[in-house]
């Protein structure tokens, strides 16, 4: 039995990364539809007609069927039922067709056809929803938008499906080993979904020199065909996996309506989940509304038109700089000699200082912002490492939550401050945003590894899906929040780099304190109850 055990794909470290590997690739093109639209709200706003309000509507539309129609409740016994591969593969199918749907609702054909026609004389009034001021719609929402934020729902349930998917798929193949260090190093990698968006997405909207916002949808409409190709190569190394030891996970233990009772009842799931929605609440939103936030408190000077800096070329070289300061930041953590892993570790340092300087030069708020994930990238590897050792992931929450609301303050009442000095300005915004994505870093390298510990094995794929519907609820609400806190805080404004950003982003630096206050009750409640989640995630 310890021979056939050893055999397995599982126990071979190259084929579990590799495995990895599949499902963070698909979430990194997830995660680049997701905020396609973020970096080019002020073109959505000149081409389409997509004021603040219309834009947080459209954004917090994503999650609106996970939270209202309680599909990723649907989702998670789904998977409970179905498994990691099945799951993958149908959560794929399903983001790729919201996407098209997406594509085409701020495409040219939209403009003009019976579809933009109906769409302007109907869901102008949604019975229940609109008394409850839920409502995904709105009386001279225009049309593009209700038609995008429609696609955006069914991209959603597909997104967050697979969110708990992945989560469920590392479980299953990292239990008992590196599981912090490969959900971390999961995340870092998907976020460079992040930055890939807000570099590329005006680079499509703006090529050959006509504005089209269509092209940027495209674009991320092509990398969603390619995360449904990455998920069908998976199902079958998973299928694989079960064959080799003998289990049948669509068959063990099915799914039950007591077992959500269970996860209910647990004070531990609560503060996990209630610390998850305020601090992806802080973090998701802001990303939407994040390269506008930069264009309305930076002095920004578009470069000479026939200068490189202006050039389409330079989009291509900043994002390969961009790579390099990921993947030598990345495998300096996994390097045991000091020469080459301290050598790794300067070339991506090197290449992060290039990489801001190009930012400066082209004078691009989508550039600058697109730094996000990077130092995410170097330190997540580092967290969970330290985590499956020595544990501590409370306290990592706790640290997280002081960042984050020091970010938050710093884009409040800092940035403004420097409007007028260009390079200081620029520093800072910097700085901040590198330390937001470390900030964000802390979360799943400690918050998504504990979740095993608060709930039992079967029931793992029901559990993340209740975190995921809590924190849908938030990621729903606070786009939305924002944008209509910016047209009611800047009234006549028109311009959409003249915003003031500073109510918006005190909001969210409240959630962080919020954040910060259950960290210390889930020390606490851990300490009292012996939960274990300051402890280690490998025995030694």
């Amino acid at each position: 039995m310890t021979q056939q055990i050893q055999k397995t794909l599982r126990d071979s470290a190259a084929m579990r990364w590799t495995a990895l590997l599949l499902l963070a690739m698909a979430m990194f093109c997830s995660y680049i539809f997701m905020d396609i639209l973020s970096p080019i709200k002020d073109l959505m706003q000149e081409t389409r007609g997509w004021d603040s309000t219309a834009f947080g509507t459209m954004q917090g539309s994503e999650v609106f069927l996970n939270v209202f129609v309680f599909f990723l409740i649907f989702a998670g016994i789904i998977l409970d039922k179905m498994g990691v591969r099945f799951t993958a593969v149908l959560a794929a199918a399903v983001m790729l067709v919201g996407a098209c749907v997406k594509w085409y609702a701020v495409s040219d054909g939209f403009i003009g056809s019976g579809l933009e026609t109906w769409f302007n004389n109907n869901l102008n009034y949604i019975p229940i929803f609109d008394e409850l001021g839920v409502s995904p719609f709105y009386a001279g929402m225009p049309a593009s938008a209700k038609f995008a934020a429609c696609g955006f729902m069914i991209f959603g349930c597909g997104c967050e499906m697979a969110g708990i998917t992945v989560s469920r798929g590392i479980v299953k193949w990292f239990k008992g080993r590196e599981m912090a260090l490969a959900m971390g190093s999961e995340m870092a990698l998907a976020r460079l979904g992040v930055a890939t968006c807000m570099i590329f997405s005006p680079f499509f909207a703006r090529l050959g020199g006509e504005v089209s916002v269509s092209r940027s949808v495209a674009f991320g409409v092509v990398l969603m065909c390619i995360a449904l190709i990455m998920t069908i190569v998976y199902f079958f190394m998973d299928q694989k996996l079960d064959a080799q030891t003998g289990e049948a996970e669509e068959k063990d233990d099915p799914f039950k309506v007591s077992d959500i009772g269970k996860i209910l009842s647990d004070a531990g799931f609560w503060i996990v989940a209630l610390l998850c929605v305020l601090y992806y609440s802080a973090i998701f939103p802001f990303q939407k509304y994040a390269v506008n936030m930069l264009q309305c408190n930076l002095t920004l000077t578009t470069p000479d038109a026939d200068s490189f800096w202006a050039s389409s070329s330079v989009t291509i070289v900043q994002y390969v700089i961009m790579l390099i300061v990921a993947a030598a930041g990345f495998a300096s953590n996994f390097q045991k000699k000091a020469n080459i892993k301290y050598s790794l570790l300067g070339i991506s340092i090197i290449a992060l200082i290039a990489y801001c300087y190009m930012g400066y030069m082209r004078q691009s708020a989508e550039s600058i912002f697109a730094v996000f994930p990077l130092l995410a990238v170097l330190i997540t590897p580092i967290l969970g490492s330290y985590l499956d050792h020595h544990g501590k992931a409370a306290s990592m929450l706790v640290l997280g939550s002081v960042l984050l609301i020091a970010c938050h303050l710093t884009f409040a009442f800092v940035l403004p401050a420097f409007k007028d000095s260009p390079v200081g300005g620029i520093i800072i915004a910097y700085t901040t945003i590198l330390v937001l994505g470390a900030s964000f870093s802390l979360v799943p390298a400690s918050l998504w590894p504990s979740v095993p510990k608060l709930v039992d094995a079967k029931v793992i794929g029901s559990a993340y899906a209740l975190i995921f519907w809590i924190q849908n609820i938030g990621l729903w609400l606070f786009p939305l929040l924002i944008g209509k806190v910016l047209d009611a805080t800047n009234p006549g404004v028109t311009d959409p780099t003249q915003f003031d950003y500073t109510a918006p982003l005190v909001m969210l630096a409240c959630l962080g304190v919020a954040a910060l206050i259950l960290g210390f009750v889930l020390k606490a409640v851990d300490k009292k109850k012996g939960i274990g989640l300051e402890l280690p995630n490998i025995k030694e």
